[in-house]
C-alpha cells in the first residue's frame, strides 16, 4: 500500500527524512503546485489530488500545514486512513490569535522573508543536532516565496467543520505553532515542539507500526 506524506508550508519530502513506513507500505510524496489566485485550500487540495493514485488503497499522512491538506483531500476521496502530525482537522482549532490576523486581512501583507528569518532563528536555537539545524535551514531557504504568501493567507481563511474517518491526529505538548490547548489529538507526544518530526523520529516511526497496519486491512479502526 501507498503512503502519500505532503510536507508542511515552504517545506518538501526531506521533513520526513527520518521517517521509516512499516514492512508492506511504500513512501510517495505529494509535491506542492503553484497556486492559482485567491484560492482556498478546499480547492487547491481537490487539484493535488492528480498525484494519488486511486484505483488503488492508500493512506495520507501529512505535517502542519500539509495535515490539513491531508484533512482537505481525504473528505473527497477515500483513504484507508489520515494521519496528521502537528496539525489540526479543523478550522475552530486555529489559535485565537490566528483568526484575529485573517479577519484582518495580515496574511496578505506579511512578507515571506519575514517568515522565514523568524523561523531560521528559532529551529536554529531549538535544534539539538548540526545535521538537523542544517537540514531545516535548507528547506526553509529553498521554500517558494509566492507559495509561503498564499499558504498563510489561505490557512487564515480556512473554514472546515468536517473530520474525515478514520483520522489519527498525533501532536506535541509544546507545539508553537498549533498550541495543544486548542485542539484534541489522538496521540500526544510529550515535551515535544512542532517540529518532533526531525527531532523525535523513532516516536513517530513507533507509532506508525501501530496505525498503518490496521489500515491495511481495509477495516475502518477506531481512533483511540
Amino acid at each position: 500500500m501507498t503512503a502519500y506524506f505532503i510536507s508542511g508550508i515552504g517545506a518538501d519530502d526531506r521533513m520526513f527524512t527520518h521517517i521509516r513506513p512499516p514492512e508492506g507500505y511504500q513512501a510517495a510524496h505529494i509535491r506542492w503546485i503553484p497556486p492559482q489566485k485567491n484560492e482556498a485550500l478546499g480547492a487547491y487540495a481537490s487539484r493535488l489530488i492528480a498525484q494519488i493514485d486511486t484505483s488503488e488503497p492508500f493512506v495520507l499522512i501529512g505535517l502542519s500545514l500539509g495535515g490539513i491538506m491531508a484533512v482537505e483531500i481525504a473528505k473527497r476521496i477515500a483513504p484507508q486512513c489520515t494521519i496528521i502530525i502537528s496539525s489540526i482537522p479543523l478550522s475552530a482549532h486555529l489559535p485565537p490569535y490566528f483568526r484575529a490576523a485573517g479577519q484582518l486581512g495580515l496574511g496578505r501583507i506579511v512578507p515571506a522573508t519575514l517568515l522565514k528569518v523568524a523561523t531560521s532563528v528559532k529551529h536554529f536555537l531549538t535544534m539539538k543536532t548540526l545535521a538537523n539545524r542544517r537540514l531545516i535551514q535548507s528547506v526553509i531557504w529553498s521554500g517558494d516565496d509566492e507559495f509561503i504568501h498564499w499558504a498563510l493567507n489561505a490557512v487564515l481563511e480556512w473554514n472546515n467543520t468536517e473530520i474525515p474517518s478514520p483520522l489519527y491526529h498525533v501532536h506535541g505538548t509544546r507545539d508553537e505553532v498549533f498550541p495543544i490547548g486548542f485542539t484534541h489529538p489522538t496521540h500526544i507526544i510529550p515535551k515535544a515542539g512542532h517540529m518532533f518530526l526531525l527531532s523525535r523520529p523513532e516516536e513517530v516511526n513507533n507509532l506508525l507500526r501501530v496505525l498503518l497496519p490496521s489500515a491495511k486491512s481495509q477495516n475502518s479502526p477506531s481512533p483511540v
